[in-house]
């Protein structure tokens, strides 16, 4: 993790610069699918040992703005049961929220047993987009940075697993993204005006990355960094390594065979109705 921080805070020469990381051929659409498949499979007997156990976990996601965050959880929870894998994605706090202690709002949305809550950002907001926005004090922060591992080493004694991932893009794919955010109407709604400001504060994001990473990065919850250039690869490696951690075996499940229908009080029960939808395609 050292060399990655370490990597993160060398200077580039501009915004065309090269990207950190290494570089891999582009994954074809075909092999993404077919492995996303394989691991998706996975998740759905994991998803059967967690309901078995009564496992609790909790799946943190945080990384810059257009890091891939979203499309790596849909990847995650697009086969699964979302009554087992849970997606917490909070708003801004409300005026009461903002009277609670900090991690109040978050607490109410952890597991209960059976069931994976993943955080699309989470606590971390504190040490993050509220520190660089200058939302939070100085001392706000400290306090923070103090306590949370001392709060997520409480969160794993009382047997819960917490697994936290960074993603992390570069200067250039950045750019690229947004760039692409602006010009189609279909992802121009992920284009905040508070994007915009975090994408101006490069630098104060690194910083405070950095810190926030040597602060929290504890035995009980290390955090575990995506290099998320390529969105393919990211997905497949991020969801590769969660499966990785938790030790789950597969679940025998019982032969199913479809019933017969019952055809007592048959008739025709071919659908009649005024309003239906024209079919245009």
């Amino acid at each position: 993790m050292t060399d990655d921080a370490t990597r993160a805070r060398e200077p580039e020469q501009d915004d065309e610069a090269a990207d950190d990381g290494q570089a891999h051929p582009k994954l074809k659409r075909k092999a993404y699918e077919r492995e996303l498949r394989a691991l998706q499979v996975q998740l759905c007997h994991l998803q059967d040992w967690v309901r078995q156990t009564g496992a609790r976990i909790i799946v943190v996601f945080e990384g810059r703005d257009a890091a891939g965050k979203g499309g790596t959880i849909k990847a995650l929870t697009e086969r699964v049961s979302p009554r087992v894998f849970r997606v917490a994605a909070l708003p801004a706090p409300s005026d009461r929220q903002k009277t609670q202690m900090f991690m109040q709002r978050y607490i109410e949305h952890f597991p209960a047993a059976g069931e994976i809550v993943i955080f699309d950002r989470s606590w971390y907001n504190r040490a993050g987009v509220e520190r660089v926005m200058g939302f939070c004090g100085d001392a706000d922060l400290r306090r923070f940075l103090d306590l949370c591992p001392r709060i997520e080493r409480f969160i794993v004694g009382g047997g819960t697993q917490l697994i936290k991932f960074w993603l992390e893009v570069g200067r250039k794919e950045q750019k690229r993204r947004f760039l692409a955010r602006i010009d189609d109407p279909v992802r121009q709604w992920k284009l905040s005006p508070m994007d915009l400001e975090s994408y101006s504060r490069w630098y104060a994001y690194s910083l405070a990355r950095d810190e926030m990473l040597a602060a929290t990065d504890i035995d009980e919850a290390p955090w575990y960094i995506v290099r998320s250039d390529d969105k393919r690869r990211a997905r497949l490696n991020c969801i590769a390594h969660l499966l990785h951690l938790i030790p789950y075996k597969a679940v025998g499940r019982e032969a199913v065979t479809l019933p017969k229908r019952v055809k007592d009080n048959a008739y025709d029960d071919t659908l009649r109705h005024r309003h239906f939808v024209p079919e245009l395609h």
